[in-house]
């Protein structure tokens, strides 16, 4: 339901941008780790938006000449923590073998809040630094466990 004084309502996560310097090899890592399908892609700029559910991760080149303007002033400065991506029921052993497969390490599996409510989350880095929260469906919708 709207705020009286906005004119809008908010619908949810539409995409995020995370800028890499090898599109190929996050692609891939996107694709192989995550089943994102490939979605909309943007040769002049140097992007590919690869489809996480609903919503689009957007995948920018900073090497190619169309990211002149998303490049950072500050070599290795971030304005991003970390986006969380909604899951599917998992079997835990499973997620750990198949990110281990990938050579991707889990830095934290917690139970933590969210848009859904209380569930497991695992939360892991691509290639290129960018911090993903991996997040089950809820336990405890209303936040009680």
């Amino acid at each position: 339901m709207p705020h009286r004084d906005i004119p809008f309502s908010l619908v949810g996560l539409d995409h995020v941008v995370f800028l890499v310097d090898d599109l190929d090899r996050a692609v891939r890592w996107y694709k192989d780790v995550l089943g994102c399908p490939v979605g909309y892609v943007y040769p002049d700029l140097g992007m590919v938006q690869v489809w996480a559910g609903a919503a689009l991760i957007v995948l920018w080149d900073t090497t190619h000449p169309g990211a002149k303007g998303a490049v950072p002033p500050v070599a290795g400065g971030r304005n991003v923590d970390h986006v969380c991506l909604a899951l599917s029921p998992f079997d835990l052993d499973e997620m750990r073998a198949h990110l281990a497969a990938h050579d991707v390490t889990i830095e934290l599996e917690a139970n933590h809040g969210g848009a859904r409510g209380m569930g497991m989350a695992i939360y892991v880095r691509d290639p290129f630094g960018n911090k993903l929260e991996l997040k089950g469906p809820a336990e405890y919708p209303d936040g009680r466990g």
